[in-house]
């Protein structure tokens, strides 16, 4: 770990950074505006109450969102908001070294896209370019956010920045939130660290599908992760040594309702397309909500969006469909 680590995250000079990148898009919110009134006395005093070690991190406001399910947000205030930036910057370059290269969420160059084509790549290595059979076991973990343990975490975190003022540091935005009812678990999912600390989290998972099972062909976005292979009764066979991982060393568990093993001919459901050898589509679903939103908001920058998402994949008709529904 870098040396300083804990002084790099609170100098005066990171958090005024940290704000600078905190503001974007967000000027005209009351509660930054208000924050911005006293910009530099806020920072200031932040600043000292990290150094002094007196910082409390305050408390949430939750809303639902549907993206495309439900979904509960925790928003913190703009004080605690900087204070994330200021964390996510300075830790961000180290970690995400350490990643393996098919950790695709919450990743600078590597979204949905980059894993989709990933996927697409393997496909072709492992059918020896459509000579065999490709097998896919689909996986995602159950309530992702919502079952991270913060003493785990927080163990892996020492691993890697010892148990010195860093960690008291991180201690205090881990512990500021926790599921409903269940103390010690989650992390809230309007957190910029919340995305940092669950590809760390699951990053000890990474590590064991490539080194201790040593499958090559594993690609991650979140919770969504998939390995391809010839044989489906190897497959078979890893899903116990997975969920033992999980529950064992990380203390999550499988959606099995998710949890298939399919031909990559027939079609994987993988992060928003359904995905074939050499061509992808959009699902059903995907497809009905975005002519729903269209028809509700069809302002230009809506259409550009979707049409520059269609673009990603065989979706002539689907473009067409925009177009007239805009």
């Amino acid at each position: 770990m870098p040396l300083h680590i804990f002084d790099n995250i609170i100098s005066f000079e990171n958090l005024l950074g940290a704000w600078r990148e905190f503001l974007r898009g967000k000027r005209k919110r009351k509660d930054v505006m208000l924050f911005s009134i006293d910009l530099l006395d806020n920072i200031l005093s932040l600043h000292n109450e990290l150094i002094n070690k007196t910082y409390r991190h305050g408390p949430y406001v939750a809303f639902k969102i549907n993206d495309p399910k439900p979904r509960d947000i925790h928003k913190a205030i703009v004080r605690d908001r900087l204070f994330h930036h200021a964390i996510y910057r300075i830790l961000y370059p180290y970690f995400d070294r350490k990643f393996i290269f098919d950790s695709y969420s919450c990743r600078n160059g590597k979204g949905v896209h980059r894993a989709v084509n990933r996927l697409r790549k393997y496909g072709r290595i492992v059918s020896k370019n459509h000579t065999r059979t490709v097998y896919v076991l689909k996986c995602d973990i159950r309530k992702f956010f919502a079952s991270i343990d913060h003493r785990v975490l927080l163990d892996i975190l020492k691993k890697q920045v010892g148990e010195g003022n860093t960690i008291w540091l991180l201690n205090e935005v881990i512990t500021s939130f926790h599921t409903k009812n269940i103390p010690g678990k989650g992390l809230p999912l309007g957190n910029l660290t919340s995305q940092l600390f669950v590809n760390i989290y699951m990053n000890e998972f990474d590590q064991f599908i490539k080194r201790g099972l040593k499958a090559k062909y594993y690609i991650r976005y979140a919770d969504d992760f998939v390995i391809l292979h010839e044989n489906k009764e190897y497959l078979g066979s890893l899903l116990s040594e997975i969920a033992d991982f999980l529950e064992n060393k990380l203390q999550l568990s499988l959606n099995y309702d998710k949890v298939f093993i399919k031909t990559l001919a027939s079609g994987i459901d993988f992060l928003g397309w359904v995905n074939f050898f050499d061509h992808r589509i959009l699902r059903t679903k995907t497809k009905n909500r975005m002519i729903k939103r269209i028809k509700k908001n069809p302002r230009p920058e809506t259409l550009s969006s979707y049409l520059g998402l269609a673009k990603h994949g065989n979706c002539f008709k689907l473009r067409n469909q925009i177009l007239k529904t805009g």
